[in-house]
């Protein structure tokens, strides 16, 4: 008869020890594993794995992982566990809510959504290339160049959808969807997407740990980057120096400007990552995707008649595809924000916290991609968009179960809650209080207040 061999334990405080490169250690359901070599290695990025190391991640690690990845665990296993380990009544409801979706099959029925929206963002291209082609209308041009907004805001939402789960019938087929989708058609790296949106996802809208909040020197959604907050993404500083300052202060005034050409950035973005000498699955194939949109897309405009022409078709696709990138800042620009670390033992809290629902019929489901139900996005990023509407009264009933906050606004209300959080920063950023060198430029521009 074998004896049972002595469990060891760790306590809580312990295992924080364990969560910097070559030592990083993480517990689930209160077994502590050690993921130090593999990090490099993991799917979703090492980065995720740094902002939870020393922690118990069970929370994170159900949102983000099938069922069958459990079985994986094993290798990395220390043969620890914790013994000050404890599970808050909200985590218990979230994981039985969890097991119930799944026993349902809701994050297997992804319906015809992807094949859909791939017809049609194939009919749409072949509609604006027509159009530039064989029409001389300034009409048709116009219609064409908005036309190709609302491809390249499919395109994205395919790329989300593959990001996050399969939508194709093999992990290969899946992976070539997110580079045709992201990097041809919309010139946008499915490499620098993953990087930055799962980290967004890990650590939703802490302001030094969620590098979708992190916009200085254009945008600051908190007076806490006032004091030049660091940028653990980012590892640089965010200064806060009177340029920004300058900006900031009229942010309300040059939000929906800036949406309107806020996809160069994302140009800028993908180009920095794709060429640094940041480690990146995929890179070659990355910039393979990235060297076809800018074959096309410049060939496409050369097309057009004249500079004006051309100048109008641009700004007419980047006026569309902005509705896309105010949507994504609607969903967390006036949530609740934080500094720190994301702590995995609040997961749910967290997620309820920082993000806003956007309110509309079904019919609209199309254009907003499942985003607009944004907590349970965050919640079950694994979820087909399709499924998301069916649970949204669930996890409605979960929060308020709890006490958390549930926001579903309309798009109306929802812009006009990102205003007043852009604004009352502003307005901060004003005062004089501050302690921010000043210069000619700004003594003008706020000589009568």
């Amino acid at each position: 008869m074998e004896m049972e061999v002595e469990k060891k334990y760790i306590s809580a405080e312990e295992l924080k020890k364990h969560k910097k490169p070559g030592d990083l250690w993480i517990s689930i359901q209160g077994k502590v594993y050690n993921v130090s070599d593999w990090a490099k290695d993991h799917p979703g990025g090492d980065t995720i794995l740094y902002n939870l190391g020393g922690q118990d991640v069970t929370d994170a690690f159900i949102a983000y992982h099938p069922g069958t990845a459990w079985q994986y665990l094993k290798k990395f296993s220390t043969g620890i566990y914790l013994k000050d380990f404890e599970v808050s009544e909200v985590s218990k409801d979230y994981r039985r809510m969890a097991t119930e979706f799944s026993k349902a099959g809701l994050f297997e029925k992804k319906g015809h959504g992807a094949l859909c929206s791939i017809v049609i963002i194939a009919i749409m291209l072949n509609l604006v290339v027509y159009g530039v082609l064989k029409s001389d209308s300034v009409l048709v041009h116009l219609i064409c160049g908005m036309l190709l907004g609302m491809l390249w805001i499919e395109g994205a939402y395919i790329g989300h959808d593959s990001g996050h789960y399969q939508v194709m019938s093999s992990r290969f087929y899946n992976n070539i969807a997110q580079i045709v989708a992201g990097n041809c058609f919309t010139g946008i790296s499915i490499a620098w997407w993953k990087w930055t949106h799962n980290a967004h996802h890990i650590a939703c809208n802490s302001l030094d740990y969620d590098p979708d909040l992190q916009h200085i020197p254009v945008f600051a959604v908190s007076a806490k980057f006032f004091n030049s907050i660091t940028s653990i993404f980012y590892g640089r500083v965010l200064t806060f120096d009177p340029l920004a300052r300058l900006l900031v202060s009229y942010q309300h005034f040059t939000y929906y400007p800036v949406m309107m050409v806020g996809r160069v950035n994302l140009f800028i973005q993908t180009f920095l990552l794709l060429f640094s000498r940041r480690n990146v699955p995929n890179r070659g194939l990355n910039i393979i995707g990235i060297l076809v949109f800018w074959t096309w897309f410049p060939l496409l405009v050369s097309c057009l008649p004249n500079w004006s022409e051309r100048v109008m078709f641009v700004l007419a696709a980047f006026a569309v595809t902005s509705l896309q990138h105010i949507q994504f800042t609607l969903n967390h620009f006036s949530g609740d924000t934080y500094l720190g670390a994301p702590n995995a033992n609040d997961w749910f809290e967290k997620q309820a916290a920082g993000t806003i629902d956007i309110s509309c019929s079904t019919w609209m489901d199309w254009f907003f991609g499942g985003l607009q139900f944004q907590l349970e996005h965050h919640l079950f990023p694994r979820m087909p968009r399709g499924q998301l509407r069916k649970i949204a009264p669930t996890v409605k009933e979960l929060c308020k179960k709890h006490n958390l906050p549930y926001r579903s606004l309309s798009f109306w209300e929802a812009n006009v809650s990102t205003i007043r959080t852009l604004r009352n920063a502003a307005l901060q950023a004003r005062d004089l209080s501050n302690q921010v060198p000043k210069n000619l430029v700004w003594e003008a521009l706020n000589t009568h207040g």
